[in-house]
């Protein structure tokens, strides 16, 4: 005597609902057995060594060297002409008889 499909199928799905699996009567592949594995991404990164983005950071890590900054000294340069020229920024006022919004026009 043999049992109906559709019986099956829903002991099937009241299984899987009990213990929290995925209902699959065809048997599709879908790939749920991969997204229940622990994630692997920690693992490879920390395989790898520490990516380095900046020179600031190459100089942290190895102070006993002189590391240069091309950007960087062409910035100072440029701003060392700028500064020739009177094109530096405005100097900060450090009191309030410095600053022109307390100083009243007559």
């Amino acid at each position: 005597m043999a049992v109906p499909r559709s019986r099956v199928l829903d002991l099937m799905k009241r299984q899987c609902y009990v213990f929290r699996t995925t209902y699959n009567p065809e048997r599709l592949r879908m790939g749920t057995r991969i997204l229940r594995e622990r994630l692997k991404g920690t693992a490879v990164a920390e395989y790898y060594p520490p990516r380095i983005g900046t020179i600031k950071q190459l100089r942290s890590l190895y102070p006993q060297y002189e590391i240069e900054d091309e950007k960087e000294e062409e910035w100072l340069e440029h701003m060392q002409i700028a500064r020739s020229r009177g094109k530096q920024p405005p100097k900060k006022k450090r009191t309030a008889a410095e600053s022109k919004r307390f100083t009243k026009k007559k």
